[in-house]
């Protein structure tokens, strides 16, 4: 059984520039995009992290706190976001671990709640996340929105 470890980004900051490819990689969003918002993390500027899950040090799932995940709903903040597990390590907990680090990290500085969007049903709930609402995002169709309390 293969052991996994889980880090927030200041745990090893030199992945800094690794990890902001590998989200963009996965979203299509611009790296600098992820930069910007990891050094404002590094720098202690905000409260609200990256997390992600190493197969030695291979990056195979990972996720972020932002203000909004480009949602019309501002009140609604801070949002999960760029929640990517790899295909090959799927169904193995992973996702669900990291969820529970980010929000037991961000309760631990008194943010809470915390928000997500996602199409997906019935996978966050097993995490304690519940279905707040619909909010309308850059999609044509609206998204649903869950929070964890």
């Amino acid at each position: 059984m293969n052991e996994y470890k889980y880090i927030t980004l200041r745990d090893s900051p030199d992945l800094k520039d690794k990890a902001a490819e590998w989200f963009s990689g996965k979203w299509g969003v611009p790296k600098e995009a992820y930069l910007e918002c990891m050094e404002k993390y590094l720098n202690k500027e905000t409260e609200y992290g990256w997390y992600l899950c190493l197969d030695g040090s291979e990056i195979i799932g990972g996720m972020g706190v932002i203000d909004n995940d480009f949602h019309e709903r501002k009140d609604l903040s801070p949002n999960v976001c760029a929640v990517y597990t790899e295909e090959k390590y799927r169904c193995k907990g992973i996702a669900g671990q990291l969820l529970r680090i980010t929000v037991n990290d961000l309760k631990s500085k008194g943010i809470t709640p915390v928000y997500l969007v996602t199409d997906h049903t019935g996978f966050y709930e097993k995490y304690g996340w519940e279905f707040l609402c619909m909010v309308q995002g850059s999609d044509p169709e609206p998204t649903r929105m869950y929070v964890h309390y």
